[in-house]
């Protein structure tokens, strides 16, 4: 099972939306926000950018909301995909994510995901600040556990 995460670091996030055009290309061959796997809320009143993505949950509410199973977990990475052609088009998974993770193509009429580019995340590979990188749960948890710690001190 598949111990990596995603890894945001909010402060780094400038908002340029490299991480959403790249994934589209990679995944759809276009350049579109609504296509992308990634996708970076943005907040101008109060200046923030938050690249936002799927969580691959331990139990997942996308997958067992498909009624006709195109939602799957690889045993072996844990990662979660959608078989396009398996898809009804029902929206289901979608409206089940309690995140806003699971994306629709309209054009297309299929759900789909963020599927961590088979362990080679691309928004990492292309996010230019470094908000965004790809790196073991446990040093994901330390990293926060130290910032509530400086947060704590500085009080």
């Amino acid at each position: 099972m598949n111990s990596k995460v995603l890894f945001v670091d909010y402060h780094k996030c400038v908002g340029c939306g490299t991480c959403e055009m790249i994934c589209s290309l990679v995944h759809e061959n276009a350049c579109g926000r609504s296509l992308s796997r990634i996708r970076v809320v943005r907040e101008d009143k109060m200046g923030y950018s938050v690249p936002i993505t799927c969580s691959f949950c331990e139990k997942p509410v996308c997958l067992n909301a498909c009624p006709v199973g195109a939602v799957l977990r690889n045993k072996e990475t844990g990662v979660i995909t959608v078989q396009k052609e398996k898809c009804i088009g029902c929206r289901q998974c979608v409206q089940a994510c309690p995140f806003g993770h699971m994306s629709f193509n309209f054009e297309e009429r299929h759900s789909f995901k963020c599927d961590l580019c088979e362990g080679e995340p691309q928004c990492v590979q292309f996010c230019w600040k470094e908000a965004i990188e790809y790196i073991p749960l446990e040093e994901a948890l330390e990293r926060k556990r130290r910032t509530q710690a400086v947060k704590m001190i500085e009080e």
